[in-house]
């Protein structure tokens, strides 16, 4: 795997940072990549701003990365959208046969990392057209947790915040 940026993503929701990758030599990050191929295509516009929304609102903004919202294991990631009816706070969230899969790494309640995902058209990722992004998804989040394990990256839950060991925002990997 190539070298990587962690960089933030969004940092405007009251409960929550998001932080993406951005791959060595690439424009755009992984999170962008995802959203703008999806809402270019008519089919999955709507779930495109479905899954957005839910990100941005959901969980950056009104309830923060609880487990509820995160409980689609995919090996070293989560998939976003939340799997079956959940309730959080009086507000249930209910996505069936969701045909977009968006690929996450929760550090903490306040900080998650987004990957690219795809469309789910198969029982499992292995056997589904996104194979490919979830392993790349898989691969980042353990570089990420890694580097969080050897104090290369500081967690700073207080400010909803990724610093490199020396202080400074920029996180190479």
């Amino acid at each position: 795997m190539n070298i990587f940026a962690l960089e933030i993503w969004d940092d405007e929701g009251a409960k929550c940072t998001f932080y993406t990758v951005k791959q060595d030599g690439e424009e755009s990050n992984e999170t962008d990549l995802f959203f703008e191929k999806y809402d270019a295509m008519a089919e999955y516009k709507e779930a495109n701003q479905e899954l957005l929304s839910f990100v941005i609102y959901a969980i950056g903004e009104t309830h923060g990365a609880v487990d509820a919202l995160f409980n689609r294991d995919e090996n070293e990631v989560k998939g976003l959208p939340v799997q079956g009816k959940r309730k959080v706070q009086n507000i249930t969230y209910h996505f069936p046969n969701f045909p977009l899969r968006l690929y996450a790494l929760k550090i903490t309640n306040n900080i998650v990392v987004l990957f690219n995902g795809g469309i789910k058209n198969g029982p499992t990722n292995q056997k589904s057209r996104l194979h490919l992004e979830w392993r790349a998804a898989c691969e980042f989040a353990k570089r990420i947790d890694e580097a969080i394990r050897d104090s290369f990256i500081i967690v700073d839950e207080k400010n909803r915040k990724l610093t490199n060991y020396d202080g400074s925002d920029e996180i190479i990997l």
